[in-house]
């Protein structure tokens, strides 16, 4: 059963959306983090269930998050996404907090040649996962703020977030 809450946040009303997984911490796997205008993000549908406390654990963790007192998620997520998706994504998770890399980091990093820069940003576009898949921390070769589904002032917003935390915990 696909369930849905929202949750205030400092990029605005997340909408989040998940499946029922006995496996889960709190019950849920999240299918999907969508902030306000995201380019193709989630939509509530008729047939989901709003369900706040399905996502108890998941909105404890985002609160932790943009609270400065947690750099890495545990959340059970879930899917569907091609073989090439899921390794850039599995990059993307490995990206520590506060750090970024360029889209042809990302691409070495997975084995594909840097002409595949495209196809790295395509994959990180589809992210269905924003904040949960650190995809805010790839940027431009150039050092610039590019490509974010939820904006580049979001972007932003997050890379100084954690920017100013991880100079605390340093």
């Amino acid at each position: 059963m696909t369930v849905y809450t929202t949750l205030d946040s400092p990029l605005g009303e997340l909408l989040l959306v998940g499946e029922e997984s006995a496996t889960a911490k709190g019950g849920t796997a999240l299918a999907a983090l969508t902030v306000p205008g995201r380019k193709n993000g989630a939509v509530v549908k008729d047939d989901w269930a709003e369900d706040a406390d399905a996502f108890a654990e998941i909105t404890a963790q985002l609160r932790s998050y943009f609270d400065g007192r947690l750099t890495h998620f545990d959340i059970e997520c879930t899917g569907s996404s091609s073989e090439f998706q899921r390794r850039v994504w599995k990059a993307l998770e490995a990206i520590p907090y506060g750090s970024t890399l360029t889209y042809g980091d990302i691409a070495t990093r997975i084995g594909a040649p840097k002409a595949a820069v495209r196809a790295v940003g395509t994959a990180i576009g589809a992210n269905p996962l924003l904040v949960v898949r650190p995809c805010h921390r790839v940027i431009g070769a150039n050092g610039a703020l590019t490509g974010y589904a939820g904006g580049l002032e979001r972007k932003r917003q997050l890379l100084d977030l954690e920017s100013s935390r991880r100079t605390a915990w340093t």
